[in-house]
C-alpha cells in the first residue's frame, strides 16, 4: 500500500513540474517504509530529458536522417521544376511544344504558329471596284466616302498612322460577323456554310496587320485615345447594323476595303518617291508572310494591300450571298 501511494505522489509531482514549464528545481516526494518517514528531493527536468531523447534517437538513426535529407532535396527539386514549368506553360495550362524554323532557330512568336503563315497572292486585282447599283449599295458607298473626310483631314499623308487607325477598325467587322453567325448557328441548329471561320480568319488577319504597323509606327498618346473612341463607337454601330441588315454591313466593309487599298497604294507611291524611308521589314512580318530576310517596308505594304483586296472580294460576295438568301426565302 505504501509503495502504491509513493508511485501516485511521484507521477502527480512529475506532471505538475511539466505543466509549470519546469520552473520548480525539484519534486518533493515522501517515502514511507520501515515505520519511519523522511523527505527527499527527486531532481528532474522533463524538457532536458526530452532533448536528450531526441538526440539519442538522432544519433542512433543516422541512415534515417540522411534519407530524410535526401527526400527534402528531392521535394525541393520537384517544386522548382514545377515552378519552371508553370512559367513556360501556355494560357491553357499546356506546356508549349518546341517549335523551330526551317533554319533550326526557335520559333519566337506566340500570336501565330508556322502552319498559320502564308504567302500573299500578289496577282489579285487591286483596281477592281464594285459599282453601286441598288439603294443599299449607294448608301454604303456614300457612307464610306463621308467617313473618309475626317480621316484625310486628321492624318493627311501620314500613311503609317493612317494604316494603324484603319487596321484597328478593319479588325472589328470580321469578329462581329463571326460572333453573330456563331450565335445564329447555335440558335437555329444549322450550319454556317463556312462563313464563321472565314470572317474570324479575316479579323485575325487584320489584327496581324495592326501588330505589324505597331512595329513600324509608334502611336502618340492622343492617337491611342482616338483609337479607343473610334473602335468603341464603330463596334457598337456595326453590331447593331449587322443585326438589322447583314447585306448592308458587308457592303460597307467591302467599300472600306477599297479605301484601304487606295491608302496603301498612296503609301507605296510615297515609298517609291522617297518621301517615306524604305526601312527593313519587321521580323513579325517576315515570318507571317514568309518574306525574304532582306524584305523592306515596300514588301510589307504590298502584301497587306493584297490581303485587303482579298477581304474586299469576300465582303462584296457576302453581301450578294445574303441578298440571294433573302430572295430565296421570299420566293418560298
Amino acid at each position: 500500500m505504501n509503495r502504491l501511494w509513493l508511485l501516485i505522489r511521484a507521477s502527480s509531482a512529475l506532471r505538475s513540474s511539466a505543466i509549470d514549464g519546469g520552473r520548480n528545481s525539484g519534486v518533493p516526494i515522501l517515502l514511507a517504509g520501515g515505520g519511519a518517514c523522511r523527505e527527499i528531493h527527486l531532481w528532474s527536468s522533463p524538457m532536458a530529458s526530452m532533448t536528450e531523447w531526441r538526440q539519442n534517437m538522432t544519433s542512433e538513426s543516422g541512415p534515417d536522417k540522411a534519407a530524410v535529407v535526401e527526400r527534402e532535396k528531392d521535394s525541393s527539386a520537384v517544386e522548382k521544376k514545377t515552378e519552371t514549368e508553370e512559367e513556360v506553360s501556355s494560357y491553357w495550362g499546356i506546356r508549349r511544344p518546341t517549335i523551330s524554323k526551317k533554319d533550326g532557330s526557335e520559333w519566337p512568336w506566340n500570336c501565330f504558329m508556322p502552319w498559320e503563315t502564308y504567302q500573299a497572292d500578289l496577282s489579285i486585282d487591286v483596281t477592281k471596284h464594285h459599282v453601286p447599283k441598288t439603294f443599299i449599295d449607294k448608301f454604303a458607298y456614300r457612307t464610306v466616302k463621308l467617313l473618309r473626310v475626317p480621316t484625310d483631314i486628321f492624318f493627311q499623308r501620314r500613311y503609317g498612322c493612317r494604316a494603324m487607325m484603319l487596321e484597328t477598325v478593319a479588325a472589328v467587322p470580321g469578329m462581329v460577323g463571326g460572333m453573330l453567325l456563331h450565335l445564329r448557328s447555335l440558335r437555329k441548329f444549322e450550319q454556317s456554310g463556312g462563313w464563321i471561320k472565314a470572317l474570324l480568319e479575316e479579323a485575325e488577319n487584320e489584327r496581324m496587320h495592326l501588330m505589324t504597323m505597331i512595329e513600324l509606327v509608334k502611336p502618340k498618346w492622343y492617337e491611342r485615345l482616338l483609337v479607343l473612341a473610334v473602335q468603341g463607337v464603330f463596334f457598337n454601330c456595326y453590331l447593331v447594323l449587322y443585326m438589322i441588315s447583314p447585306k448592308l454591313a458587308h457592303r460597307i466593309v467591302g467599300y472600306l476595303e477599297e479605301e484601304a487599298i487606295h491608302s496603301y497604294t498612296e503609301f507605296l507611291k510615297d515609298i517609291d518617291s522617297g518621301a517615306i524611308e524604305n526601312v527593313p521589314a519587321p521580323a513579325i512580318a517576315i515570318d507571317y508572310w514568309r518574306l525574304p530576310k532582306d524584305a523592306t517596308l515596300k514588301d510589307v505594304v504590298t502584301v497587306i494591300r493584297a490581303d485587303e483586296a482579298h477581304h474586299r472580294d469576300v465582303n462584296h460576295f457576302a453581301s450578294i450571298h445574303f441578298q440571294q438568301q433573302k430572295t430565296t426565302l421570299i420566293e418560298h
